[in-house]
């Protein structure tokens, strides 16, 4: 996506959120305007990435009978790639002076460390609490969405 592209769809976004927070009438500075903006792209980023990983794991858990933690890699595998391009072009202002290797390396650290947690939230969930799978799978995702974005927040900036 170009600069100006980028700026238009930021600009749609900016609009939308000022809608709403006229809505309920709520003043903020321009700086928490803007985090609220990228808080909404990383949720609609966040949504999509979800989707994919989502229906991925559950065709390969309970169509192709895959392991749930097994399963969760996959899927995961698939959902970060996707999450690392649209959040570089779209949600984040990353820091032009790191480079795309650094910044794809520190993406994939806390990827992976956001991966463990959801395997050892999927683990305790389903082999330790004998919870439902997917359930467990739901409530991991929105853990880990957060500590995605506060990492990404700090490091990809």
């Amino acid at each position: 996506m170009k600069k100006n592209d980028k700026n238009k769809e930021k600009d749609k976004v900016k609009l939308l959120i000022n809608k709403i927070l006229k809505i309920f009438h709520i003043k903020v500075s321009e700086k928490t305007e803007n985090l609220f903006v990228q808080i909404f792209k990383f949720v609609i980023v966040g949504g999509i990435a979800t989707i994919i990983d989502w229906v991925i794991y559950y065709l390969l858990y309970n169509f192709m009978h895959i392991n749930p933690l097994i399963a969760n890699i996959l899927s995961f595998s698939v959902s970060v790639i996707y999450n690392y391009i649209a959040s570089v072009k779209w949600v984040f202002d990353v820091n032009k002076n790191k480079g795309k290797i650094r910044m794809l390396v520190e993406f994939l650290i806390f990827s992976i460390i956001g991966l463990v947690l959801t395997e050892l939230l999927l683990w305790i969930g389903i082999d330790k609490l004998n919870m439902n799978a997917m359930l467990v799978k739901i409530a991991a995702t929105a853990i880990v969405m957060v500590f995605n974005f506060i990492t990404r927040k700090i490091f990809l900036e």
